[in-house]
């Protein structure tokens, strides 16, 4: 894939979720079983990072679990930001609005435990999922862990339904790379969003990749429990 695809790919998935974030935070008000079942292995004194936070439930969550450690939440959508700035917590709390193709705004202060939960899926092109993963494994201090899920779109043939011809994004196909997919969304209007559909393979080699291990993986979610692929990854 060209830079300038993955930019415009980028781009319409600012633009999505700056116009539905109301929409889509509404539609995301409990966490999935998948991270369910990750949050609850944290000892709960993590200094703790999430990647593409959203409306911040992973953190009203912890608050809900005796969370006793620190969290940082980026996302780059102002509308779900807002939402997220609203969670209330015992612990230190801080929501960044940050674009994760770009500058984080963070200090390089390492953490335990790093998550980005529905957020690679997002991120268009070898050379920029890298980049990002590489910035991951530079914050995890040596003992760390790094959690991800993707989703599995191509497991529900509702889901398959809802992709759309590359045109309606003013793309043709071969500027894309094989596993990317336009997806439509029909709540408060329509919508047309970016998402790639990763094998366990592909992870399995992005981690190789970053210096990661792979820990851990498994599918959960949706009616057949399917519809999310969980990994850990553990720093090496």
């Amino acid at each position: 894939m060209q830079p300038e695809t993955a930019q415009k790919l980028i781009e319409l998935n600012r633009q999505f979720y700056q116009t539905f974030g109301a929409h889509f935070s509404a539609t995301r008000q409990r966490i999935q079983p998948g991270v369910h079942q990750i949050l609850s292995k944290l000892r709960g004194d993590e200094h703790l990072l999430d990647l593409g936070c959203g409306n911040g439930e992973i953190a009203h969550v912890l608050a809900q679990n005796h969370f006793h450690g620190t969290y940082t939440g980026l996302d780059f959508s102002a509308p779900l930001m807002n939402t997220a700035n609203t969670t209330q917590a015992s612990f230190p709390i801080q929501f960044i609005e940050a674009d994760l193709s770009a500058d984080w705004g963070l200090a390089t202060e390492p953490y335990d435990f790093i998550c980005a939960f529905a957020v690679l899926h997002h991120i268009p092109s070898a050379p920029l999922r890298l980049a990002i993963l590489q910035k991951t494994r530079s914050l995890l201090n040596p003992a760390g862990r790094f959690a991800l899920s993707n989703w599995q779109f191509l497991h529900s043939a509702k889901l398959r339904e809802r992709i759309q011809p590359w045109e309606r994004a003013h793309l043709s196909a071969a500027e894309v790379d094989e596993g990317d997919a336009l997806l439509d969304w029909r709540s408060g209007g329509e919508g047309l969003r970016y998402a790639h559909h990763y094998s366990q393979t592909e992870l399995d080699a992005l981690a190789n990749a970053t210096s990661f291990r792979v820990e851990r993986c498994f599918l959960s979610d949706g009616k057949e429990g399917n519809l999310g692929l969980y990994q850990v990854w553990e720093a090496v």
